[in-house]
């Protein structure tokens, strides 16, 4: 049964934060719209959460979960829920309270303007280290100028998306998910929507500097191919470099200079290596890539649901429940 409005919550150890969560999205859904559902899908927690999730499908309809096999990552529940909805439009929104529910009034009066995509910018953020303000400020600055497509500064995967810009999205099959970028790459209308992004409700960050590193590298590898152009200028510069070193060791020699040409070999042998190893691991890493998406795994696995009833989970290519 399709309804107005889908809101797709990942969520991953939060069972201090799902009944707050919960609250608040009843409170401001019930105002905004005539009729929505809220998928909360489970990363393999290891907490309560997924059994908070249960209890709050068995006493409100409105809430349906999607619980994986196993943890598959933050991007991996967020096309797990695009999957398994079917509204005129869907939000999708970190379960932390970072996200607050109370901006989606606003992306929903945008949507009914015409837009396909509503996303939410962050004007301020609060609770937030100087280090982790000054690197997402530079990586969002860095994508701009690095990727193929244009993706929005200072932006997460808060948004809403139409029903046409999700059916698109569900075409998408690669593994390695920046889905803020893969967005962007629809089209369609877009306009972004200013907030203040509040500190956590509750618990730690379940994003550490490792996983915001992956995160960075899938959306630079996955919007440009400039690592690999860059290993190719890195490479002619080094060439060039080493033509004019042999050039000034023959007018040395020829002006009797001593060096000690046994150390400058070694050292320039030992650059020209490590430049070889970071060319091939940057390689690698797009042939990786490659190899992810054509053994055809399925993106992620469904072990159990909670309150779909019959017809109404979408089956998505590769899905198992």
């Amino acid at each position: 049964m399709s309804v107005e409005l889908s809101v797709v919550v990942p969520i991953y150890d939060e069972q201090e934060s799902v009944p707050e969560l919960y609250r608040r999205l009843t409170e401001v859904l019930g105002a905004a719209v005539a009729s929505y559902e809220v998928v909360m899908v489970d990363d393999g927690s290891h907490d309560r959460t997924w059994e908070l999730i249960k209890e709050l499908a068995a006493r409100d309809a409105h809430v349906k979960g999607l619980s994986f096999s196993r943890n598959f990552g933050h991007q991996m529940a967020f096309t797990a829920g695009l999957d398994h909805v079917d509204g005129e439009a869907v939000v999708i929104m970190d379960g932390d309270l970072q996200d607050p529910p109370e901006l989606i009034p606003e992306l929903v009066a945008r949507w009914r303007e015409g837009y396909d995509v509503v996303y939410a910018v962050r004007a301020k953020r609060h609770g937030e280290t100087a280090f982790k303000l000054l690197t997402a400020a530079a990586f969002y600055r860095l994508l701009r100028v690095v990727t193929n497509v244009e993706i929005p500064v200072d932006t997460g995967d808060f948004r809403l998306m139409s029903r046409k810009a999700v059916a698109a999205f569900r075409r998408f099959s690669e593994h390695h998910r920046f889905t803020r970028g893969m967005v962007s790459w629809l089209g369609f209308r877009q306009v972004g929507v200013p907030y203040a992004r509040p500190a956590r409700h509750a618990g730690e960050t379940k994003y550490p500097l490792r996983k915001m590193l992956r995160l960075a590298s899938d959306g630079i590898t996955s919007f440009s191919y400039l690592p690999l152009q860059l290993a190719t200028w890195v490479g002619v510069a080094v060439a060039g470099l080493a033509a004019a070193a042999f050039v000034a060791a023959l007018v040395a020699k020829a002006a009797g200079s001593l060096l000690p040409w046994a150390w400058i070999a070694f050292a320039g042998l030992a650059f020209l290596g490590g430049l070889q190893l970071i060319a091939i691991g940057l390689l690698g890493e797009y042939v990786g890539r490659v190899f992810d998406d054509v053994r055809g795994r399925p993106l992620y696995l469904v072990g159990e649901t909670v309150g779909f009833g019959p017809g109404e989970r979408r089956p998505a290519p590769g899905v198992t429940a």
